[in-house]
């Protein structure tokens, strides 16, 4: 369990988040939306130490996430950052293996073990047929698809992305959701879809301003109001085959 505790983080004078809290339960897909700018990724950042809040604390399984050694926290945890800068390259089962360096000891190599998880995870996420290939001749979309592979590869209670779908076509952003989905990982995601986020989302909170402005089940939250209020937009929502749905108009 993920429980975020009136956290707030600025630069300088400027506030960036303020005072934000929510809960993450055992097996939950939880999902971040709001507008650019609202603070969705800061706040990812914060629980995953990138960036240390100005007040409050961050807790996991009823620990601070602030005080506890990265390797402890990744052995827990896993990130799908937004910006996965890789200056030098590597093969792609290569980028897959450092999934794995939370669970291994210093200085320990890579086993059979280990290797079976690499190919299992890159099979996971539909990419063995690049297996043996250099990680940057790979397009966007399989970057990000590689990146999946590896936080499922680290064998965590829970994964945290940010904007997972990014550089993805349709078919990948609902096949990637639907894995992470049925993967049975406690999830908290940041989204800019809509669509996405009230079909794949158990709850979703809403950031807006650096605060969390609403909270619950997609149904609860995305409203024709809130699309209109954030977005500026108006919209239809409806049901269609136990899905809602949302038509811009």
């Amino acid at each position: 369990m993920l429980e975020v505790k009136n956290v707030s983080y600025k630069i300088g004078k400027k506030q960036i988040i303020n005072d934000v809290s929510l809960l993450v339960k055992d097996h939950e897909f939880v999902g971040i939306i709001g507008p650019n700018g609202s603070g969705k990724s800061t706040l990812l950042k914060t629980i995953y130490k990138m960036l240390p809040p100005s007040s409050g604390d961050i807790l996991f399984n009823g620990q601070s996430l602030l005080n506890m050694k990265n390797k402890t926290m990744a052995r827990s945890l896993a990130v799908v950052a937004q910006e996965n800068g890789a200056n030098f390259d590597f093969l792609v089962e290569e980028v897959i293996q450092m999934g794995r360096y939370p669970q291994k000891k210093m200085l320990e190599n890579a086993n059979d073990t280990d290797k079976a998880i690499v190919l299992h995870s890159l099979r996971m996420v539909g990419m063995e047929h690049v297996l043996g290939r250099s990680f940057l001749s790979l397009s966007g979309g399989e970057k990000q698809r590689i990146f999946i592979a590896r936080a499922l590869a680290q064998q965590t209670d829970m994964i945290l992305l940010d904007e997972p779908t990014n550089h993805l076509d349709i078919g990948s952003q609902m096949k990637t959701l639907q894995l992470l989905k049925q993967s049975k990982k406690t999830i908290l995601t940041a989204l800019h879809d809509l669509g996405l986020a009230a079909r794949f989302c158990d709850r979703i909170y809403v950031m807006y301003q650096g605060r969390i402005y609403a909270q619950g089940t997609p149904r609860e939250v995305i409203t024709p109001e809130l699309v209109r209020t954030l977005y500026h937009l108006d919209a239809e929502i409806f049901d269609r085959g136990g899905n809602l749905c949302i038509d811009y108009l």
